[in-house]
């Protein structure tokens, strides 16, 4: 009977490896954010999705927390094919595409339910389109929420409140001049940097959602958070045209798919964990500002516009998305 056991187990064992290695193509995937983020969750998502559609012949392995690199490095060995596909924010894309800097516009959105009709139509589309010719194929834009200030020194509640302080924004010139625009210093750095910046004084603070504010643990060393939400930024989901290159017609369309069906798991994650990373920081003891003026930050960013909305395209992104109800 022992030995039977000892049989059972170890054919269950080979059976196990089978499965475990009976994919023909795994796509490699990075991301920034820690396992369990719901971006990490939509694409493993995603990877069910079209290991189920495709007969266990196409699967998706995330490597999360950065283990691939931070965004501009993991962006770069995307284009080169090293990396399949890449879960990134917007930000880190707006020097190299100028489709991402109009999604990326301080207040461009009313509202969150208003940033989701637009991308998921026709101007999504196109803002998609425009990473083909970078080497990229865009596949679905996932939630990167409301974005906000927050702090180690004192709760912000207006303009002059920030006059002087050092805010961490991602490496895109178009953040630089946001910050720059409401009378801040804006800090260009990797997003595993900001901890331990804000921690020794290097920055006073950083900008960002409620998910990424719990989960980088940025509310143990800053704990004034304002809702001005200056940003409703989307995050994209891109493939290497390599990789996509290498695919048949039929794969390409199955991989596209199953990233767009991934789109409303990932929204119901993100509002699920949006409620509790809220909800944990204010139990925290998180001081957040809620009775603030936007109209003089909203104001204050008409010469970003006038200096990132130049082009006849960008100008008719703008006024397309401000059309839409």
């Amino acid at each position: 009977m022992k030995h039977l056991t000892t049989l059972a187990t170890l054919l269950a064992g080979v059976a196990f490896a089978g499965a475990a290695t009976a994919c023909e193509t795994t796509f490699r995937s990075s991301d920034t954010h820690p396992e369990g983020y719901p971006t990490v969750a939509a694409v493993e998502y995603m990877g069910k999705l079209l290991e189920e559609r495709t007969d266990g012949r196409l699967c998706i392995e995330v490597y999360h927390s950065a283990q691939l690199g931070e965004e501009k490095d993991s962006i770069e060995q995307t284009q080169f094919g090293v990396i399949d596909m890449n879960r990134v924010s917007l930000g880190p894309f707006n020097n190299i595409i100028e489709e991402t800097q109009v999604p990326s516009l301080p207040y461009i959105f009313r509202s969150v339910d208003h940033m989701h009709t637009v991308m998921d139509g026709d101007i999504g589309q196109q803002i998609l389109d425009a990473f083909t010719p970078h080497d990229l194929i865009g596949l679905a834009f996932y939630d990167g929420g409301s974005r906000s200030f927050y702090n180690s020194q004192k709760p912000i509640k207006t303009m002059a409140d920030l006059e002087g302080m050092k805010f961490r924004v991602m490496q895109s010139d178009l953040f630089v001049d946001m910050v720059s625009a409401v009378g801040a210093n804006a800090t260009p750095m990797p997003y595993g940097e900001v901890y331990s910046s804000i921690q020794t004084g290097v920055i006073d603070g950083a900008e960002n959602n409620w998910p990424s504010y719990d989960s980088s643990g940025h509310f143990e060393v800053a704990k004034y958070y304002t809702l001005d939400q200056h940003l409703i930024v989307p995050e994209v989901l891109v493939m290497s045209k390599v990789t996509w290159d290498g695919l048949s017609a039929e794969d390409q369309a199955a991989v596209r798919q199953a990233a767009r069906d991934s789109v409303p798991e990932m929204r119901r994650l993100w509002a699920e964990q949006e409620a509790q990373s809220e909800a944990k920081l204010e139990a925290a003891g998180v001081e957040v500002i809620t009775d603030i003026d936007k109209t003089p930050f909203i104001e204050a960013m008409e010469p970003v516009y006038a200096k990132y909305v130049t082009s006849d395209v960008l100008k008719d992104l703008v006024a397309r998305i401000q059309a839409t109800e």
